[in-house]
C-alpha cells in the first residue's frame, strides 16, 4: 500500500471514534470499538507495521531519539512520518477514549467535555490540559484514581 493512501485511511479511520466521542458516548458500539482497544489497536497495528518497514533506514537507530536532530532526521524518512502521524492520532484518540470513560466515572456533563475532545482531537496534549483543568474545578482535586468506584459516577 502506497503511503499517501495509507496516511489518508489512517486519517479517516480516526473519525467515526472522535464522531462517537462527541455525540455517542453511552452508546454500547461507542464502548465496543473505541473505549477498547479496538480502535486504537488497529492504529497501533499500522503503527507496527511501518516501524517494521522503515524503521532500519533510520541514520542512528534509536539513538536518533537522544536529540532534536535525531528525530528531525527520522521525520525525514516519509515511512517513518507516516509513522509519527499515526502514533499522535493513536495516542489521541486513547486519550479522549479516557477523557469520556473518566468524566461519565467521576458526573462530568459530557457538553463541558465535548472542547476538550475537540482540543485533544485537534492539539493533543492542550486538550488533555483542559480536560484535566476541568475535571480539577469539578473535584478539587489533581489526583487520579481509577480503582476505587466513584458515588457520583454517571451511567
Amino acid at each position: 500500500m502506497e503511503l499517501e493512501t495509507l496516511f489518508s485511511a489512517a486519517s479517516l479511520v480516526v473519525l467515526p471514534g472522535w464522531l462517537l466521542l462527541v455525540f455517542l458516548p453511552g452508546w454500547r458500539w461507542t464502548t465496543a470499538l473505541i473505549t477498547s482497544i479496538l480502535l486504537p489497536g488497529v492504529l497501533a497495528v499500522m503503527y507496527l507495521g511501518l516501524m517494521i518497514a522503515y524503521f532500519n533506514a533510520a541514520p542512528g537507530g534509536f539513538s536518533a531519539f537522544n536529540s532534536l536532530a535525531g528525530v528531525k532526521g527520522l521525520f525525514q524518512i516519509d515511512g517513518l512520518l507516516l509513522a509519527g502521524w499515526i502514533h499522535y492520532l493513536a495516542f489521541d484518540l486513547f486519550i479522549g477514549s479516557w477523557e469520556v470513560r473518566d468524566s461519565r466515572r467521576i458526573g462530568v456533563p459530557h457538553l463541558l467535555v465535548v472542547p476538550c475532545l475537540l482540543g485533544t482531537f485537534m492539539l493533543g496534549p492542550i486538550g488533555l490540559l483542559a480536560y484535566l483543568v476541568l475535571r480539577f474545578v469539578v473535584r478539587r482535586q489533581w489526583t487520579i484514581d481509577e480503582s476505587r468506584a466513584d458515588a457520583q459516577s454517571a451511567t
